[in-house]
């Protein structure tokens, strides 16, 4: 590969050594050089979340971030979110909820949604609407995604359900 650019980085706990074209985006070396598929391709214009993952612990479009801008980073993708506490709760909210269908925008979905209740709290329906805005759903209308995640905050926080 002329041109290329060494690149190291930890990905979901797993230090990661590759070569890469300078202009490669994120998701695509997820996908492509370590078969981590679970971040999709939608927009590529980082409107549509389908391709979150976490960035040294922030949530990024990872079609607006090259690869080589993650050297040295450590990257989360959905698969490795089974280690976050969230993971669990969030996943069972989803089904409970019927708050997934196709599935597309899922990971980006509960990746946003992890990073929103790491902060702690109950947050309101608006907020949970406003920190999920990013990602775009295009089978459940959002109200039970909104649902399954505010389910999860109440339940953390010991308060009643709504």
């Amino acid at each position: 590969m002329s041109g290329a650019v060494e690149i190291a980085l930890t990905v979901n706990g797993e230090a990661v050594r590759r070569a890469v074209d300078p202009r490669l985006h994120l998701v695509d070396f997820l996908r492509s050089e370590l078969g981590l598929t679970g971040s999709h391709l939608g927009c590529e214009h980082g409107v549509c979340g389908a391709c979150t993952v976490r960035l040294d612990g922030e949530t990024v479009r990872g079609c607006l971030v090259l690869a080589v801008q993650a050297d040295g980073a450590a990257v989360e993708t959905i698969e490795g979110l089974a280690a976050d506490p969230a993971w669990d709760d969030l996943r069972a909210a989803f089904v409970a909820r019927n708050a997934l269908q196709c599935g597309y925008c899922t990971p980006g979905m509960l990746a946003s949604a992890a990073e929103l209740l790491a902060a702690g709290g109950v947050p309101t329906r608006d907020a949970i609407r406003d920190h999920l805005s990013g990602n775009y759903c295009r089978c459940t209308g959002y109200h039970a995604i909104v649902d399954a995640v505010e389910s999860v905050a109440r339940a953390r926080a010991g308060a009643p359900a709504a």
